[in-house]
């Protein structure tokens, strides 16, 4: 996984917290069996930007605990056209996905549950959105969202 994570939260994000981050990701790209070269970013903000972006984009004034923004998603209006070789030789970046620094601690607290385990379920969460699986389309999409979920995290070892 070629992951680019950005870190625009303040006071930042701990040097071991990037690194479980960049570890999850890379696991659930072999999970998925993505191709090595796979391409995202991670951003960390904090309440107030992702609020911003949230109200931008989904149309919503609160914050959020993450958003995804998938590169290639369903109706895209201008695919890229290119020959066999040339999509063979350029890596797939699949997107980006933004989280709020401050709300994996509240929800963290909330759930009972690590920081370490909050933050991996929503990076893991963004990147199946970012993989085309969608919670909001049927309860049945849900659960198959959320079962994935659950087996990259717990087979990550990154259990409630």
């Amino acid at each position: 996984m070629d992951l680019a994570i950005i870190d625009q939260s303040k006071p930042g994000v701990p040097a071991e917290q990037i690194e479980l981050v960049e570890k999850v990701l890379d696991y659930a790209g072999k999970y998925m069996k993505l191709p090595d070269d796979t391409e995202m970013s991670v951003t960390f903000v904090n309440n107030d930007e992702i609020q911003r972006y949230n109200r931008e984009y989904r149309g919503l004034d609160k914050p959020t605990d993450v958003i995804s923004f998938a590169i290639e998603e369903d109706g895209d209006d201008m695919p890229l056209m290119m020959d066999e070789d040339m999509a063979e030789d350029l890596a797939k970046n699949i997107g980006d996905i933004i989280v709020s620094v401050d709300k994996i601690g509240e929800q963290a607290e909330y759930l009972e549950h690590s920081y370490e385990r909050e933050l991996g379920f929503l990076v893991v969460h963004g990147f199946l959105h970012l993989n085309g699986y969608d919670h909001m389309r049927s309860d049945e999409d849900e659960k198959i969202m959320f079962d994935l979920q659950r087996e990259i995290l717990d087979s990550y070892g990154l259990t409630r």
